[in-house]
């Protein structure tokens, strides 16, 4: 799992943004389909949603590193 976070934090903002909207596409289509009773993996819910969380946490860090640094100078 650190190799996952290390990779997304090599990541530029474009293709963390990119990723973002794929991770959000499919855990739409996953609660979708666990809606109508189609899913057989419950717990690939989670994982997204936890990809989700994670893609949305570096590029806020990044936003906030960005503006710190711009206040500075």
């Amino acid at each position: 799992m650190a190799s996952e976070a290390t990779e997304l934090h090599q990541l530029n903002d474009s293709e963390l943004e990119r990723r973002l909207l794929e991770a959000r596409e499919e855990h739409f289509n996953l609660r979708f389909q666990n809606a109508t009773g189609q899913l057989d993996n419950t717990a690939r819910l989670g994982q997204v949603r936890r990809q989700v969380a994670r893609l949305e946490t570096i590029l806020r860090e990044r936003e906030i590193a960005a503006a710190e640094a711009a206040e500075q100078g």
